[in-house]
Order: structure tokens, then sequence, then C-alpha cells
């Protein structure tokens, strides 16, 4: 609990910095931050520690209200990244909008040209342990991605994504009011 109070005053003390910073919100430490003013947090919005959120090129990373970032969790964004209210993301994670090209034979890979698909987390989506969200993926609202999933593409509201690439497994039915599999 005592951690927790000092994780909020952290918070308080990096708002200034921040492009936006809700309150109450909480930061564990460490944290590694680069492009603060291009970072925007909701309210009630708790990162637990070893987070690595970066900003390059002008992109920028929106985070909404009521979102748990677990710990290791990696968001880099060079365009748009944005991630839903009420959402929770849990350990191990990477969410990201940039492709590294690997084109051009004998260039190392990070001194080639990056291509930037902006990324789209829904309100109240689960992330689950060890997932990786692609450049260019859009999440309807309340999607459950599967632990250890490689995300990329666009799925609709209220489906849940497994596997590496991710397919969508179950999606619910709002006429019988039941999650109910499809032929993955």
């Amino acid at each position: 609990m005592i951690d927790k109070l000092f994780w909020g005053l952290r918070a308080v003390l990096y708002a200034p910095f921040f492009g936006k910073m809700g309150m109450p919100s909480y930061m564990g430490k460490p944290i590694f931050v680069k492009g603060l003013k291009n970072i925007f947090i909701g309210k009630k919005v708790r990162i637990f520690p070893h987070l690595r959120m970066e900003t390059q090129d002008g992109g920028s990373i929106v985070i909404h209200d009521d979102v748990v970032i677990s710990q290791n969790v990696h968001l880099t964004s060079a365009g748009e990244l944005e991630i839903g209210k009420s959402s929770l993301i849990l350990a191990n994670v990477f969410i990201t909008n940039i492709d590294h090209n690997y084109t051009e034979i004998g260039k190392h890979v990070v001194n080639q040209k990056i291509t930037v698909k902006n990324t789209t987390i829904g309100e109240n989506c689960f992330i689950g342990m060890g997932a990786a969200i692609m450049a260019g993926t859009t999440l309807g609202k309340q999607c459950i991605v599967g632990a250890n999933s490689v995300v990329r593409g666009s799925f609709p509201d209220y489906c849940v994504i497994v596997g590496a690439p991710a397919k969508i497994v179950k999606k619910y039915n709002p006429q019988t009011q039941v999650w109910e599999k499809t032929e993955a």
C-alpha cells in the first residue's frame, strides 16, 4: 500500500512533463519514458514497474481513463497509438505502430526506414500476458487477447483472439447473449 502512495506521488511530480496526466493515477518504478510531451494519460491509470513507453518522429501515445498496465510492458509509437478506457494489459506485452523494414540487403535493420501504421485498442479490452500487438492493429470494444498471441489486423467488437498469428476463436452473440466459438 505504501508503495502505491509513492507511485501516486511520482505521477504528480511527472505530470507537468507529460502532454497530459490525469489524476489520480500512479506509476511504479523504474520506468523509462521518451517523448513525454507526446504522451497523454487519462484519470485513474495504474502503471506498474518496468514500463518502457516511447514516442519518436512526432508519434503519440494516448491512454484513456481507468487503464491498468502491468509490469514489463513496452509501448512504442511513431504515429498514433491509442489504448481505450478500462482496458487491462498484462505483463510482458509489446504494443507498437512501427514495422522495421528489412529489404535492404547488407544494411542493418536498425538503419533502415520504418513503416508506421496506427494502432488502436478499444475500450474494455484485455491483453493477455506476453502478447504482441503489431503495427496497424485495431481491436474493437472488449476484445480478449490470449497469452503470447501475435496480433495484426482489424478485429471487431466482442471477440476472443488467440494464437500466432492471432485468429478469432469466439465472438459474442448479442441475440443469444452467449460467447460462441467460431470456425478458426
